[in-house]
């Protein structure tokens, strides 16, 4: 029980020991992180102590030979005594006391107090840096400046002698660059004269006057020879270019009030004269925009007077071709009209055949009304002849559907007298079939002719008159008609078809029993059925006849079918 108490008091020993070693642990790097925070900022203030604004100071004191010299000088050096004296002391007391609270191991207060010290630091830096900064401004003025000034000078060599090069494309401005140079020109002198009296207050504004200066004179040598080409020389001869051709054309009877070219002109020219009025001064602003803004203006001019041009020789090439066609049409029309009764008679119409003409004659009377209001326009030259011909265009587009209508109709009535010829030519043909049939019966005396032979030939016949009977009607139903045709046609062709058919197995029939009589006396019981044969042949049925003889031959001689037919020529 002693050694288990003993082992416990050993373990709470040993325990308690290492918590105090890592809490001090702990408490040591804790202490030793906030000792270089302090030695950092320490070094911060050092620098800011060590800053150089008193070796600045110095010089600026040589400089102060006037007011706002002595007035500068004399602001800084209060600033600087204020970081001096004031702001850097208190910052090494903060140190201190962050430094104390340190070894009193309040690290809390510690960090506030480390906190507080880094945001003075960083305004008293940042004063320190500004200050340093405005008297750098007049300590480096004068070779910052110098070193500037002599490119500025380089640049206007270069554009002098780009003057120079270029001043008869600049005639009428030449004494206002001129002008302009000697007062680029001044500027240096003024330059040199402050920098002799350090008046380095005035140099930096100086420097940027002419810097613009230089920039402007770039600007007016790159456009003013384009300006001055364009306002005195391209321009008036295209505006010139322009009013010839436009009286020209109005002359000749292009109506142009639309483009209201003259008004236009007048304002160009005003502009134009503006803009040379302020080049003079050298006051380019958007000048060359204008310019060219105007250029393309007078280009488009051209191209709608060629627009024009064109469109008058399209609408008088389309004018005359479409007067020509709406007068036949309307003739045609007329014609038509004259004709009404003669159709009506001689053909049945349908009701939207005729109201369909009533239509196409309304449709043509509304293009013709259309068409003399365009006329009129075009003598008025109240329209140009771009829009003229548009206009023309749907007049034509309108008068195609007409004649299309028109065509449509014109077929109609023409299928129909189609329809009567053939129907004609066809009567002629029928009858031309049906007397063939008969002359084919005429050359072989058949013995007698079925009865059904007989009713088809009376209907073919009968078809026949219903033809003629159509024909004779006014007006004429070309449908009926039609079909009266197709029907007498196909029964006459019927009865041809039967008529080559029913002589040819007759003749074919009494080969066969006239070829058989060779056996009679031969074969038994051949004598009866060719007798039978030509008891049917003699009551009009030949195919039945045929058949008994080929039948009874076939067992005489196979094959006397083909063999006949070969004989015979019929095959």
């Amino acid at each position: 029980m002693n050694q288990i108490i003993l082992i416990m008091i050993t373990i709470f020993t040993v325990a308690t020991g290492l918590i105090i070693f890592i809490l001090y642990f702990i408490q040591n790097k804790q202490n030793q992180k906030l000792k270089e925070v302090l030695e950092k900022l320490e070094i911060e203030k050092n620098m800011i102590d060590s800053s150089p604004i008193v070796p600045e100071l110095s010089k600026v004191e040589a400089f102060s030979q006037n007011d706002k010299i002595d007035h500068l000088y004399k602001d800084w050096s209060e600033r600087f005594d204020s970081i001096k004296n004031i702001q850097i002391p208190k910052i090494t007391d903060m140190l201190l006391d962050a430094d104390y609270s340190l070894t009193k191991m309040d690290y809390k207060g510690t960090l506030y107090k480390v906190a507080k010290l880094e945001m003075e630091i960083y305004k008293v830096r940042t004063n320190s840096e500004l200050l340093l900064k405005e008297i750098k401004e007049i300590t480096n003025s004068e070779e910052k400046n110098r070193n500037l000034i002599t490119i500025l000078k380089g640049q206007y060599r270069e554009m002098y002698q780009k003057f120079l090069d270029i001043q008869n494309e600049c005639d009428p401005i030449n004494k206002a660059i001129a002008l302009q140079f000697e007062n680029i020109s001044k500027r240096f002198e003024d330059f040199e004269r402050i920098m002799e009296q350090h008046e380095y207050t005035e140099v930096g504004g100086l420097v940027k006057a002419i810097e613009e200066m230089l920039k402007h004179m770039s600007v007016v040598l790159e456009e003013v020879p384009t300006i001055i080409l364009l306002t005195t020389n391209i321009l008036p001869k295209r505006i010139k270019e322009i009013e010839d051709t436009y009286q020209y054309m109005t002359k000749k009877g292009y109506p142009l009030d639309y483009l209201n070219v003259e008004y236009n002109i007048e304002e160009a020219n005003k502009k134009i004269s503006d803009i040379l009025d302020r080049t003079k001064i050298l006051n380019l602003e958007d000048s060359l925009l204008e310019l060219k803004v105007l250029t393309r203006y007078f280009d488009s001019l051209f191209t709608d007077f060629e627009k024009e041009k064109n469109a008058r020789i399209e609408y008088e090439e389309s004018n005359k071709i479409f007067k020509i066609k709406i007068e036949k049409i309307t003739k045609l029309v007329k014609n038509i009209f004259k004709q009404m009764d003669e159709i009506h008679s001689s053909y049945d119409l349908r009701e939207d055949d005729s109201q369909v003409l009533f239509q196409i004659k309304e449709s043509l009377e509304t293009l013709q009304k259309d068409y003399k209001i365009l006329i009129g326009h075009t003598k008025n030259k109240a329209f140009a002849y771009t829009k003229v011909v548009k206009e023309l265009g749907v007049l034509v587009k309108n008068l195609t559907q007409i004649e299309e209508n028109l065509d449509n109709y014109l077929d109609t009535i023409g299928s129909m007298r189609d329809d009567e010829m053939r129907a004609r030519e066809q009567l002629e043909e029928v009858k031309s079939i049906l007397k063939k049939a008969r002359l084919k019966l005429r050359e072989f005396n058949l013995p007698i002719i079925p009865k059904s032979y007989y009713t088809e030939l009376k209907e073919a016949s009968e078809a026949l008159k219903e033809i003629v009977k159509e024909l004779e009607k006014k007006p004429i139903t070309i449908s009926v008609l039609n079909t009266r045709v197709d029907t007498a046609r196909d029964l006459a062709l019927k009865l041809f078809s039967k008529t080559q058919n029913m002589i040819k197995i007759a003749k074919f029939s009494e080969t066969a029993i006239v070829y058989g009589n060779r056996y009679r006396s031969i074969v038994e019981d051949l004598d009866k059925h060719l007798r039978y044969a030509e008891t049917l042949f003699f009551k009009g049925s030949y195919q039945k006849s045929l058949e008994v003889t080929i039948n009874a031959l076939h067992q005489v001689e196979p094959g006397i079918y083909d063999k006949l037919l070969n004989l015979y020529g019929e095959k």
